[in-house]
């Protein structure tokens, strides 16, 4: 198994991805069934002293692989957003794009012979 860090470590994680999600919303994240549910899942599978829970472990993995997907979504997101394509563009604009000019009509613009 790949070094996954300290659960706490994952919960924050998972936690901070979460007011990132309801930043939006404008209510806060402790409100939400999906940090009642986590903060609960974490403190079940807690290992104490006298043993050594499996489940834990998958929960920790599991947690990890959610946290990886919220970040993937929020960078997928925010990259989109940054590069998305304008819509259609004119001919001069798209051979602006790569550097070329379009050639001029010889009376300027819409000349008819």
């Amino acid at each position: 198994m790949a070094a996954l860090g300290s659960p706490a470590r994952t919960l924050r994680g998972l936690l901070r991805e979460l007011r990132y999600l309801d930043a939006a919303s404008g209510r806060p994240y402790r409100d939400t069934a999906a940090y009642r549910y986590l903060v609960k899942a974490f403190r079940a599978h807690r290992v104490t002293s006298e043993k050594l829970c499996r489940a834990q472990h998958e929960l920790h993995f599991q947690a990890a692989t959610y946290l990886c997907l919220l970040r993937s979504v929020r960078q997928h997101v925010a990259l989109h957003q940054e590069f998305h394509g304008k819509g259609e563009r004119s001919v001069e604009e798209s051979a602006g794009l790569v550097g070329l000019q379009l050639p001029q009509q010889p009376g300027g613009k819409g000349w008819e012979p």
